[in-house]
């Protein structure tokens, strides 16, 4: 096994993990914000623009991510020049397959803001622009890091369809020494070596994210 190999991989895989994940919340979550604002008690009620967007967001959610990758082909040689063999082909896709969910994720926890604080900033005359940045947003901040953690270890997991278009990736690594060593993996150091890297790595993910929770939760109400 080669060692600089494993790292390129480490590399490779946290790197397109952070820019998927910005890519994702770059749309998933004005998306998000704009279907909890539109729903029927919302802050501005639309129930058919509502109904649309659900649709959209459902209809993204149901597809798998392989199939994803395979869809996204075409567009992934527009923007690269090339539709497989890097680590950054996979952005693309990974960000279609992502930023559906964290549409949800933004909506859920914008869901758990407690109604009287809205009520209390739309009664001195806060619009709704003003609600959003005031208040949705500053009182689900803990929630939404946290959900910005647990995307973050999801994307991590779908890059492990990197391998099916030669992208890379420590996931993609793990299977490709899999299928050179089929009869004895399991007795190779090597290989559980490649498994803990990668538990080390979403170990790593969501303990970055967890400090960041806790240093944004004024209330300190998440516990060690």
């Amino acid at each position: 096994m080669n060692w600089s190999e494993v790292f390129v991989a480490l590399g490779e895989t946290l790197l397109v993990v952070l820019l998927s994940t910005a890519l994702a919340y770059l749309v998933g979550l004005p998306l998000g914000v704009l279907l909890h604002v539109t729903k029927r008690n919302g802050l501005k009620p639309l129930p058919v623009l509502n109904a649309i967007l659900s649709f959209f967001v459902n209809v993204l959610r149901s597809i798998p991510c392989l199939i994803v990758v395979v869809l996204c082909l075409p567009m992934v040689r527009v923007f690269f020049g090339r539709g497989t063999g890097a680590w950054y082909t996979m952005l693309i896709p990974l960000f279609f397959s992502s930023f559906a969910y964290v549409a949800r994720v933004v909506e859920q926890s914008l869901g758990e803001v407690d109604s009287g604080k809205i009520e209390a900033a739309k009664s001195l005359g806060a619009s709704t622009w003003q609600n959003i940045f005031y208040v949705l947003l500053p009182e689900a901040r803990v929630s939404l890091l946290t959900g910005l953690t647990v995307t973050a270890v999801n994307i991590l997991g779908y890059t492990a369809f990197a391998y099916n278009i030669g992208a890379g990736g420590i996931i993609a690594y793990i299977w490709s020494y899999y299928t050179r060593n089929t009869g004895s993996f399991q007795e190779s150091w090597e290989f559980w070596i490649l498994i803990l890297l990668t538990v080390l790595l979403v170990q790593l993910i969501q303990e970055v994210g967890l400090r960041i929770v806790k240093k944004s939760d004024k209330r300190k109400a998440i516990s060690q």
